[in-house]
C-alpha cells in the first residue's frame, strides 16, 4: 500500500544577508549585481539592492564608492565585488 503524500510547505526565503547599494546607469553596479545574484543563489542567501538616489543621506555617504556591498549589516566591499571573497564572507563561522 502506497504511503499517503504529505503536503509540502512552501520554502521560506532565507533572510537577506547581503545589501547592494547602487544607482542606475552604473556599469560597476551592473557587474556587482551579477556577482551578488550568482553567489547568493548558489548559497541560497537572500539579498537586496537599494538605489542610493532615493535617499539623500545614502547618496552623500556612498556616491563615490558605489557599488557598495554589506554582509550581515557590515560593509564588505566597494567598487568591485569578488565572488570568492563574498562566498567566504557568507560561509565563514
Amino acid at each position: 500500500m502506497a504511503e499517503p503524500t504529505r503536503p509540502t510547505r512552501p520554502t521560506q526565503p532565507s533572510p537577506e544577508r547581503v545589501t547592494l547599494y547602487s544607482k542606475p546607469g552604473c556599469h560597476l553596479c551592473d557587474d556587482a549585481r551579477a556577482v551578488v545574484a550568482a553567489v547568493c543563489a548558489d548559497l541560497d542567501v537572500g539579498w537586496t539592492e537599494i538605489d542610493i538616489q532615493g535617499d539623500e543621506s545614502l547618496y552623500r555617504r556612498f556616491w563615490e564608492q558605489i557599488p557598495v556591498t554589506f554582509v550581515d549589516g557590515r560593509q564588505h566591499d566597494f567598487w568591485r565585488v569578488d565572488a570568492d571573497r563574498l562566498r567566504t564572507a557568507l560561509t565563514a563561522g
